[in-house]
């Protein structure tokens, strides 16, 4: 049976593989939710995820098949009074199967837990699907424009990149 559970140290290996083959590489090209072609380098390493599994204000969930492989993932950072939702995927080849519409439900759940009444969120902006699937959900851009990080630890931008702030009130 499929369920949503908190991610722990033992996940991080397969987390890793996981949110790496969902953003980069050419596995990513399989789902629709690739930055492959604009970013390059991984998007995580397993030190930065044992890094979120020490940070009492970070939550991973994990959406777990009936087998006990993990197919999905977000990462929550409580922030109050709001929920950041970050580093969302699915494996390519489980896309649009409901498994990413359960983990952004269950982080409304969450936000409800840590009492944050806002859902927040950067995405790449030119990533017109990806906004398009969010609205339909329920968030709207902010107006608020970021760079992309700079420093490198989640790739390396092979073009300019933008992140548009996106937000849910609950």
């Amino acid at each position: 049976m499929p369920a949503i559970t908190q991610a722990s140290l033992t996940d991080v290996p397969e987390l890793n593989v996981l949110i790496n083959s969902a953003y980069r590489g050419e596995t990513s090209k399989q789902g629709w939710t690739s930055e492959a072609d604009m970013v390059g380098g991984p998007r995580v390493d397993e030190e930065i995820l044992t890094g979120y599994m020490h940070d009492e204000n970070v939550i991973i969930l994990k959406h777990t098949d009936e087998d006990g492989y993990i197919t999905g993932t977000v990462y929550l950072e409580v922030r109050h009074p709001k929920l950041y939702v970050g580093m969302f995927s699915v494996s390519p080849l489980l896309q649009n199967k409901g498994v990413g519409r359960a983990l952004i439900e269950e982080a409304e759940v969450y936000a409800r837990k840590y009492n944050c009444d806002t859902l927040t969120m950067t995405v790449i902006s030119t990533r017109f699907e990806l906004i398009s699937w969010y609205e339909r959900r329920g968030y709207k851009p902010t107006g608020e424009i970021q760079p992309f990080h700079a420093h490198g630890r989640f790739g390396e931008a092979k073009q300019h990149i933008e992140l548009i702030v996106m937000e849910k009130s609950i």
